[in-house]
Protein backbone atom coordinates (compact mmCIF):
# COMPACT_ATOMS: atom_id res chain seq x y z
CA UNK A 1 0.00 0.00 0.00
CA UNK A 2 1.27 3.44 -0.93
CA UNK A 3 0.63 6.38 1.41
CA UNK A 4 0.82 9.90 -0.02
CA UNK A 5 1.01 12.95 2.23
CA UNK A 6 -0.08 16.41 1.03
CA UNK A 7 0.47 19.58 3.07
CA UNK A 8 -1.40 22.66 1.85
CA UNK A 9 -0.23 25.84 3.61
CA UNK A 10 0.81 23.61 6.50
CA UNK A 11 3.95 22.56 8.32
CA UNK A 12 3.46 19.00 9.51
CA UNK A 13 5.96 17.53 12.00
CA UNK A 14 7.44 14.11 11.32
CA UNK A 15 5.82 12.70 14.49
CA UNK A 16 2.37 13.63 13.16
CA UNK A 17 3.13 12.01 9.79
CA UNK A 18 4.13 8.80 11.57
CA UNK A 19 0.94 8.92 13.63
CA UNK A 20 -1.12 9.37 10.46
CA UNK A 21 0.73 6.49 8.80
CA UNK A 22 0.00 4.20 11.77
CA UNK A 23 -3.69 5.16 11.64
CA UNK A 24 -3.92 4.47 7.90
CA UNK A 25 -2.14 1.11 8.21
CA UNK A 26 -4.51 0.13 11.02
CA UNK A 27 -7.49 1.00 8.83
CA UNK A 28 -5.98 -0.90 5.89
CA UNK A 29 -5.71 -4.06 8.02
CA UNK A 30 -9.45 -3.89 8.69
CA UNK A 31 -10.22 -3.58 4.98
CA UNK A 32 -7.55 -5.70 3.33
CA UNK A 33 -8.03 -4.59 -0.27
CA UNK A 34 -6.76 -1.02 0.11
CA UNK A 35 -4.46 -0.02 -2.78
CA UNK A 36 -3.35 3.45 -1.71
CA UNK A 37 -4.10 6.21 0.74
CA UNK A 38 -3.87 9.99 0.58
CA UNK A 39 -3.61 12.07 3.74
CA UNK A 40 -4.07 15.83 3.29
CA UNK A 41 -3.15 18.39 5.93
CA UNK A 42 -4.59 21.87 5.34
CA UNK A 43 -4.35 25.09 7.33
CA UNK A 44 -6.86 27.88 6.80
CA UNK A 45 -6.41 30.55 9.46
CA UNK A 46 -7.10 29.00 12.87
CA UNK A 47 -8.76 25.92 11.33
CA UNK A 48 -6.79 22.73 10.66
CA UNK A 49 -8.19 20.03 8.39
CA UNK A 50 -7.06 16.46 7.91
CA UNK A 51 -8.59 14.45 5.08
CA UNK A 52 -7.98 10.73 4.61
CA UNK A 53 -8.82 9.06 1.30
CA UNK A 54 -8.57 5.27 0.87
CA UNK A 55 -8.95 3.56 -2.50
CA UNK A 56 -9.80 -0.08 -3.05
CA UNK A 57 -9.99 -1.87 -6.42
CA UNK A 58 -13.46 -2.19 -7.92
CA UNK A 59 -14.89 -0.28 -4.99
CA UNK A 60 -15.75 3.26 -4.08
CA UNK A 61 -13.31 5.61 -2.43
CA UNK A 62 -13.57 6.12 1.30
CA UNK A 63 -13.19 9.75 2.38
CA UNK A 64 -13.12 11.11 5.92
CA UNK A 65 -12.55 14.69 7.06
CA UNK A 66 -11.53 15.93 10.49
CA UNK A 67 -11.58 19.62 11.42
CA UNK A 68 -10.18 21.16 14.61
CA UNK A 69 -7.85 23.90 15.86
CA UNK A 70 -4.86 21.51 15.86
CA UNK A 71 -3.77 18.67 13.58
CA UNK A 72 -3.69 15.97 16.27
CA UNK A 73 -7.39 16.09 17.19
CA UNK A 74 -8.36 16.60 13.53
CA UNK A 75 -6.44 13.43 12.61
CA UNK A 76 -8.18 11.50 15.39
CA UNK A 77 -11.63 12.63 14.16
CA UNK A 78 -10.82 11.73 10.55
CA UNK A 79 -9.49 8.29 11.57
CA UNK A 80 -12.61 7.60 13.68
CA UNK A 81 -14.90 8.57 10.79
CA UNK A 82 -12.92 6.40 8.39
CA UNK A 83 -13.11 3.44 10.76
CA UNK A 84 -16.90 3.85 10.94
CA UNK A 85 -17.13 3.80 7.13
CA UNK A 86 -14.94 0.71 6.79
CA UNK A 87 -16.87 -1.10 9.54
CA UNK A 88 -20.19 -0.26 7.88
CA UNK A 89 -19.01 -1.65 4.52
CA UNK A 90 -17.63 -4.87 6.01
CA UNK A 91 -20.97 -5.83 7.57
CA UNK A 92 -23.17 -8.15 5.55
CA UNK A 93 -26.74 -7.13 4.68
CA UNK A 94 -28.04 -9.81 7.06
CA UNK A 95 -25.99 -8.50 10.00
CA UNK A 96 -26.99 -4.90 9.22
CA UNK A 97 -30.66 -5.83 9.59
CA UNK A 98 -30.14 -7.86 12.77
CA UNK A 99 -30.29 -4.79 15.01
CA UNK A 100 -33.67 -3.70 13.64
CA UNK A 101 -36.69 -4.91 15.61
CA UNK A 102 -39.25 -6.63 13.45
CA UNK A 103 -42.90 -6.13 14.19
Amino acid sequence: MEIIFHAHHAVVPEALRQRAERAVRKLARRFSRIVDAIVRFEADGPVRRVEIVLRAPRSRRFVALGVDRAYGPALAVAAARMEAQVTRVKRTPKSRGAGVARM
